[in-house]
């Protein structure tokens, strides 16, 4: 199929014009982590135009020895800070953590096939 990702090791494929229809499932839901690295603070402080330390102290917390970009609470739902519920569109998408960059390859979902098909319409078995 044209325009499908597949990843060696992983039983599905994705499909990422498929993210339009979507709305942002993989960025809305329940609460969790959006873990990001001081290269990519870096980067996502330098795409916004703020210093670090400012980007740092607005958007993200720190979580034993890690870093996560805060969330935001809506209607019993959480999303990453950098998603525009209106747009339903991520902010930051260039500069967007690997975490955000490797949905839906994640280790959890090749274990978990009926969560991840449920969650995102670009799955494809």
């Amino acid at each position: 199929m044209q325009g499908v990702i597949t990843k060696e090791g992983f039983n599905f494929g994705f499909d990422p014009f498929k993210c339009s229809s979507c709305e942002g499932n993989c960025c809305i839901g329940e609460s969790g982590y959006i873990w990001c690295t001081p290269k990519e603070i870096d980067d996502m402080s330098q795409f916004l135009g703020e210093k670090r330390g400012e980007f740092t102290l607005k958007y993200t917390k720190k979580v034993g020895y890690k870093i996560s970009l805060c969330e935001i609470e809506s209607k019993g739902n959480f999303s990453c800070i950098f998603f525009d519920l209106d747009k339903k569109a991520c902010q930051i998408y260039p500069v967007r953590p690997k975490q955000c960059r490797t949905f839906p390859f994640w280790k959890h979902f090749n274990e978990n096939i009926k969560e991840v098909v449920k969650e995102c319409p670009g799955i494809i078995i």
